[in-house]
């Protein structure tokens, strides 16, 4: 967690209002199939949700620090997008900070990937796989489709999640503003977007016999995680026997071309140094204790609470979904001190009342108490929310927002110990942590993939899950000179 501001707040504002103006505009012409179809979404409205949902995808996910591994996925996305139908379209390709096996589109343009996925990727020709497939989302304009679903049914782009509605209005948790990134697509459109990144990807020169390798690793993803998919296949549903049938399209496509590109070596080079899995710079946890050494401090969480670190937030939910929190960077807040934000929040009709004290925390400014936020539409009351802001540097106010069942029950006090327990970071040497990261490197020798793995020195990750990784499985053969990706450990403290 960076605990950046709310970009995704901002995203949400504006994709309302946008929607708000949508008139009935009639047919429009899907640019991938050429057909008209019915939609409330027109292109120029598509453009400006793709350039507002940057800053949220961004304010959500973090984009990558590596302005080669960026540069080089625009390069082979722009290439891929120049094949597609719409060439001339401004498009955008994104490393995005996270962890997560994913990649999705927004309209206009706007395709995100994350270090996750590209980890998992053995060729420059699965990765064009993989953005061929989310511009071909943007092509068949299968967001502007599920738009304009959610606007018949009444549904809006309202998310269930474990938090109240007021709860949400009132702190712009980037669930509501990234809504529509999470969506799921229809069966149908994940078929047609498998195609058109077979056709966009071999027109522009890449073997798509490399693409149905990269739906085995997902479904070896969602086995090897149990009942919980990878995230891709959470928003991308296999439509049925995906990897079968993509590799009879892809035989079928590839019939007659010569030549055509893999770069495997050359893709898996750039891997080198990428960090894998969650890095421990942006937070972390060590049971209920949490540590942000690039904010310099650190607390304790409720024992026993279900925690998700995320890049603009950290979570917490009691076990039972009694009671929940969240910390976040307080928005807009200035030079303000805690009690000045909290009579700002009052004077901008943010919160109808606040009851609390100025204090210190870890020698910190601080204000805690609780504010009941103004009453949802339809309800007759508002929410009482548990609130804590602690001025932790000049230009940071950090804000942890809780509700319990009632003010001054078990779990209130709780939320008051969770934030009453921040302080500055005590061990120096948690200043500094190293995050795992990707090695590549020849086979030393012939042997199956474990023997050899083990020969490469110490691997952060279990052997099966280092097999998915390279695209094989634990007892493959591999042999001498063979290209490998393992992760190399970091280091907390």
């Amino acid at each position: 967690m960076d605990l950046g501001l709310h970009g995704a707040h901002r995203f949400a504002t504006a994709v309302a209002a946008t929607l708000a103006l949508a008139l009935l505009t009639g047919c429009a012409v899907n640019p991938a199939t050429g057909k008209r179809e019915f939609s409330l979404v027109s292109a120029e409205q598509e453009l400006q949700i793709g350039r507002e949902g940057y800053a949220a995808a961004i304010a959500e996910y973090g984009d990558y620090d590596d302005a080669r591994l960026q540069a080089y996925v625009d390069s082979v996305g722009q290439r891929v997008a120049r094949a597609s139908e719409l060439p001339n379209l401004e498009w955008h390709f994104t490393v995005l900070d996270d962890p997560v096996v994913n990649a999705f589109a927004m309209p206009g343009g706007y395709i995100y990937i994350t270090r996750g996925i590209l980890a998992h990727l053995s060729s420059e020709a699965q990765l064009a796989g993989v953005l061929g497939h989310e511009i071909g989302h943007v092509t068949a304009r299968h967001s502007a489709k599920r738009i304009t679903q959610q606007q018949i049914a009444g549904l809006g782009l309202g998310l269930a999640g474990a938090f109240s509605e007021t709860f949400r209005r009132y702190s712009g948790a980037a669930e509501q503003g990234l809504g529509l990134l999470l969506l799921k697509y229809g069966r149908d459109d994940e078929s047609q977007a498998d195609a058109l990144g077979i056709r966009y990807s071999l027109a522009a020169g890449y073997d798509p016999r490399e693409i149905p390798a990269t739906y085995a690793m997902l479904k070896r993803i969602g086995e090897r995680a149990g009942s919980t998919l990878p995230f891709y296949l959470s928003t991308h549903p296999d439509p049925g026997d995906r990897e079968q049938r993509t590799t009879a399209l892809a035989a079928t496509a590839a019939t007659g071309h010569t030549g055509l590109a893999i770069r495997q070596q050359g893709y898996l080079g750039r891997l080198r140094g990428v960090v894998f899995g969650p890095d421990p710079r942006g937070g972390y946890f060590e049971g209920a204790r949490f540590y942000h050494p690039t904010l310099g401090f650190e607390m304790s969480f409720p024992e026993g609470w279900a925690t998700q670190n995320g890049h603009s937030a950290v979570i917490t939910q009691e076990g039972q979904k009694q009671a929940f929190a969240q910390l976040t960077m307080a928005p807009n807040a200035g030079t303000q001190s805690p009690a000045e934000y909290v009579a700002a929040l009052k004077r901008d009709g943010r919160v109808a009342s606040a009851a609390g004290t100025s204090t210190t925390i870890g020698g910190w400014p601080a204000w805690v108490g609780h504010v009941t936020v103004p009453a949802a539409q339809g309800a007759t009351t508002g929410a009482t929310l548990f609130a804590a802001w602690v001025r932790q540097s000049p230009d940071r106010l950090l804000q942890v927002l809780g509700q319990g069942a009632a003010v001054g029950d078990a779990n209130d006090a709780k939320l008051s110990a969770l934030a009453h327990s921040m302080r500055p970071l005590q061990d120096a040497r948690r200043a500094t942590p190293v995050p795992d990261k990707i090695v590549v490197a020849p086979a030393p020798a012939a042997g199956t993939f474990s023997a050899v793995l083990a020969r490469l020195g110490p691997c952060a990750v279990a052997i099966d899950d280092a097999a998915i990784l390279n695209g094989v499985s634990a007892d493959a053969a591999v042999s001498a000179g063979q290209w490998l990706k393992t992760v190399a450990p970091g280091k907390k403290q």
